[in-house]
């Protein structure tokens, strides 16, 4: 057994102590680096880089340069660049915030976004120009405004929905006309015409319509009893 060895605890043999690596026959002292320190483990180099510092080729310890506008990440071995600066090769650049927007603190994204009411033209955030009867809609893309209940979008203006007697403000939608006939009424153009209804026959669920009542059927356009 060489010297600065021991038996191993479980077969044959024998492995060098702490702060040694077996080189051939014999039992080496590990030598540190500067700024490294021993881990007193018998696998691997025997050393690591103190905080702040990163290895090199396995055989020395290098400090990490933190540029202007960035921190040394926890594991101290890499930086980051802090909340404003953006990493650019081996700086940190800071980020210009035109006026009327906002960091998002994205990595990957956009560094910056307009305020609500604002959208991105040549570099600057300008302001939203909302017509007349709408309001802003939030969406990131699209119309950034929508029209207020009662009115459609028409050549950039919010036009009032014309509804005809007998008829009420539908829910808002891409198509149609906007309006919906009272029940016991049925479209005819622009106007709602009360629906006649035979002997016999009553308003469907949706009340637009007629059919027959049990014990009925159509026949000529009026309902006849069933055989």
């Amino acid at each position: 057994m060489p010297e600065n060895a021991n038996a191993r605890s479980y077969g044959d043999g024998w492995e060098c102590d702490i702060g040694y690596r077996q080189n051939g026959d014999v039992c080496v002292a590990v030598i540190l680096p500067e700024n490294a320190y021993a881990t007193n483990r018998r696998y691997g180099s025997g050393w690591e880089c103190l905080h702040g510092f990163r290895e090199v080729d396995s055989v020395g310890c290098v400090a990490v340069i933190v540029p202007t506008g960035g921190y040394l990440d926890p594991s101290g071995m890499r930086w980051h660049c802090l909340r404003g600066f953006t990493k650019v090769d081996d700086t940190c650049e800071e980020i210009l915030l035109p006026e009327n927007a906002y960091l998002t603190g994205s990595l990957t994204g956009a560094a910056w976004e307009c305020d609500r009411g604002f959208e991105v033209s040549d570099g600057r955030c300008t302001a939203i120009e909302v017509p007349a009867n709408a309001y802003l809609s939030g969406s990131r893309y699209g119309q950034p405004w929508t029209c207020e209940r009662g009115f459609f979008e028409q050549a950039g203006l919010c036009v009032a929905i014309a509804v005809p007697e007998n008829a009420y403000l539908d829910a808002p939608s891409t198509y149609g006309s906007g309006w919906r006939c009272e029940r016991g009424y049925a479209v005819s153009g622009q106007t709602c015409e009360e629906i006649a209804i035979p002997e016999n026959a009553h308003l469907n669920r949706l009340g637009n319509r007629w059919e027959c009542n049990r014990n009925f059927q159509l026949a000529g356009g009026r309902c006849v009893l069933s055989n």
